[in-house]
């Protein structure tokens, strides 16, 4: 399959050497570190003007290998295609690429792998499918998907360009999201260590006193401890403080 150089802003992967368009998508991933919506939504941007004929672009997070949340669309066509394969039980999303790092759909209204979904997917406007397993996380999976609307849109040298983008895209996102937890985490000791200062003062406990206060209010109220511990600093009152004890 022959290309047409591309004069978009993007650039195409045809006019511009395989290492650049890596360095460029690299540069544009490095961005947006830390804010795993932000870091998305680079990739998405990306594969649509670096993957030859890729059209539209989506992230699918599959939870349970049933539900899937739909993030960073560059349009709504990969939100419904998520939306039909969670309400069929079917697609690429729910099947293969769970066992196949790559699958390619050359012709969606002719796939015979997942009947149903072929022919409402062909309806929504789907001629061509590239999917990309990011990562499998237990029973969690991320995956990055390609439209065209026209079927053959991609060929092997789409794929292998595809391919090294969803390899990058998958280290940024880890990062981002390692980045985001310790973030939270670090909120989340700040704030369990001033509620535990709110007791140690009120109460004169030691601050293992406190923590343990903190933890059986947790117990008895089936809540997470930073929970009760957000709602000591915001209101200056134990949750359940006023509950009889036995």
């Amino acid at each position: 399959m022959t290309h047409a150089p591309d004069d978009t802003a993007g650039g195409s992967a045809t006019t511009e050497s395989l290492g650049d368009v890596m360095s460029r998508v690299a540069r544009k991933l490095q961005t947006e570190h830390g804010d795993v919506e932000a870091t998305l939504q680079a990739i998405t941007t990306s594969a649509t003007t670096t993957v030859p004929n890729a059209e539209e672009c989506g992230i699918s997070y599959v939870i349970g290998r049933s539900t899937i949340d739909s993030r960073a669309a560059t349009s709504d066509l990969p939100k419904s295609v998520d939306s039909l394969q969670e309400r069929l039980k079917q697609g690429p999303c729910l099947d293969a690429v769970w066992e196949q790092k790559v699958v390619r759909v050359d012709d969606v209204a002719a796939d015979e792998r997942w009947p149903e979904f072929a022919q409402e997917a062909s309806r929504l406007g789907v001629g061509s499918l590239l999917c990309f397993q990011l990562f499998v996380d237990g029973d969690q999976l991320g995956a990055m998907n390609m439209y065209a609307r026209t079927p053959g849109a991609f060929d092997d040298e789409c794929q292998d360009i595809g391919q090294m983008l969803a390899a990058h895209a998958a280290v940024a996102l880890a990062g981002a999201e390692h980045e985001e937890n310790l973030r939270a985490g670090m909120s989340n000791r700040d704030v369990i260590g001033q509620a535990k200062g709110i007791l140690m003062e009120r109460h004169r406990l030691t601050a293992d006193q406190a923590f343990g206060v903190l933890g059986r209010v947790s117990q008895e109220l089936n809540r997470k401890l930073v929970d009760i511990a957000r709602e000591l600093t915001d209101t200056g009152a134990v949750p359940g403080g006023n509950r009889r004890r036995d």
